[in-house]
């Protein structure tokens, strides 16, 4: 399971550099290994071939746009798009250029602020379904075919200074499985829900009308309390802020922009585990690892040995030591021990142990943290979205905080932008 967190679920080529350098870790998918996610949600595995999808305007602007796009499952996971219809499918051959433009329109009028459109998709994997306010967005194919997506850290991509977002999701035989992602960015609230044909509705609420103002005001706040640059994570366009990267993206442009920031909190973790059991619950077949920092090295059991994390390692959970492989129990501890990391948990929970022994409430205590996805939970109506890729790493029988929801019976999925 592990190692499917690093896939990107569209393979384009990527021609604007450094494009989503650390793939989204979310992408729609399962949660961790081990059963995580929320606890009162179960799978009846009986989906439809198709699902039909409310799209609600709820912005204050008549000209808002929604894309579909992903793997067609039953096409060979041939990438597809739902036309401007919300219907029929558009299926882009395989250009004989790179960044080659998609022909069909593909753009989904969402109409006035309050309206509602339904659109139909078929199995898919992979999946996206994004928004663009007041201005359209461009994507190209490669040769393959394989979407190009638009980037957040690229300045030549034409839907760079264009308001967008996007939700994730996957829709098979098993489940519509779908989750608001802010492991890029935060920009325009986005809130879902699933109907289900037994009767129960999922929701995830999203983030306050407030929100996005909070957190770009929190970003320069904490830049001068820490002379970190958790402000130029800020986006704007003729003075207006438009989004907001996660700490990762800004190495797309600054490789050390966060150069040292994590070294002096895994000093001190380094040295108390020298002491003192570290242990991981992988919540899959190889159970508790105990282990110490022996040398300059935590030893962990069957998991192996891990070196001291660097910034660009804790932000981007999938470098260094958190790189995956072929050790199952490694791959089971990697989530664990970077979910610690970016919510500070080491040095205040209770046992040592990870993720059992912590709760939401002790999270980013300490003042070297993740304070992006510290301040995004702050802003979400009810705590929860995928702020960093392992957002989803909670507590045996725990509540999700990654704004997840999935279900085996979905009969209406409805994902609302704007969050008035």
């Amino acid at each position: 399971m592990a190692s499917s967190l690093r896939r990107l679920l569209f393979r384009g080529k990527d021609l604007f550099a450094k494009r989503n350098i650390h793939s989204s870790a979310s992408r729609a998918k399962p949660p961790v290994a081990g059963g995580n996610g929320p606890k009162q949600q179960t799978l009846s595995a009986n989906t439809n071939s198709t699902l039909q999808v409310a799209l609600q305007n709820k912005t204050q602007s008549g000209n808002v746009w929604a894309y579909i796009t992903g793997l067609s499952l039953n096409e060979g996971n041939r990438p597809i798009f739902i036309r401007a219809d919300g219907k029929s499918v558009y299926r882009p051959d395989s250009p004989a250029n790179v960044l080659s433009p998609v022909q069909d329109d593909c753009a989904i009028p969402l109409g006035n602020p309050g309206n509602t459109v339904n659109v139909t998709i078929p199995k898919m994997a992979g999946g996206r379904i994004w928004f663009a306010i007041d201005n359209k967005l461009t994507f190209f194919v490669n040769p393959g075919p394989n979407i190009v997506n638009p980037s957040v850290t690229n300045p030549t991509d034409p839907n760079i200074n264009v308001n967008w977002t996007f939700a994730e999701f996957t829709f098979n035989d098993a489940q519509l499985f779908a989750n608001i992602s802010y492991v890029d960015f935060v920009s325009i609230p986005v809130a879902m829900s699933i109907a289900t044909r037994s009767g129960t509705t999922l929701s995830v609420p999203g983030m306050r009308p407030d929100g996005f103002q909070t957190i770009t005001s929190e970003m320069q706040a904490q830049a001068k309390r820490d002379g970190k640059p958790w402000d130029k994570l800020i986006h704007s366009y003729n003075g207006r802020p438009l989004r907001v990267l996660n700490p990762t993206n800004l190495l797309a442009t600054n490789g050390n922009a966060w150069s040292n920031y994590w070294d002096e909190y895994v000093q001190r973790v380094w040295c108390k585990y020298r002491n003192e059991d570290m242990i991981i619950n992988t919540q899959a077949g190889a159970g508790n690892l105990r282990g110490r920092v022996v040398g300059n090295e935590l030893q962990l059991g069957d998991a192996g040995c891990f070196t001291p994390p660097s910034s660009a390692d804790i932000f981007s959970c999938s470098t260094g030591p958190f790189a995956t492989g072929s050790n199952q129990a490694r791959n089971a501890a990697i989530p664990r021990l970077a979910a610690a990391f970016n919510r500070s948990q080491f040095l205040n929970t209770p046992g040592n142990q990870f993720p059992n022994g912590g709760k939401p409430n002790m999270y980013y205590q300490d003042h070297v943290t993740n304070h992006y996805s510290r301040i995004v939970h702050q802003v979400q109506k009810d705590g929860r979205g995928y702020a960093f890729p392992y957002d989803d790493v909670v507590p045996d029988g725990g509540d999700d905080v990654a704004g997840t929801v999935f279900a085996g019976d979905p009969s209406v999925w409805t994902v609302s932008v704007g969050g008035n």
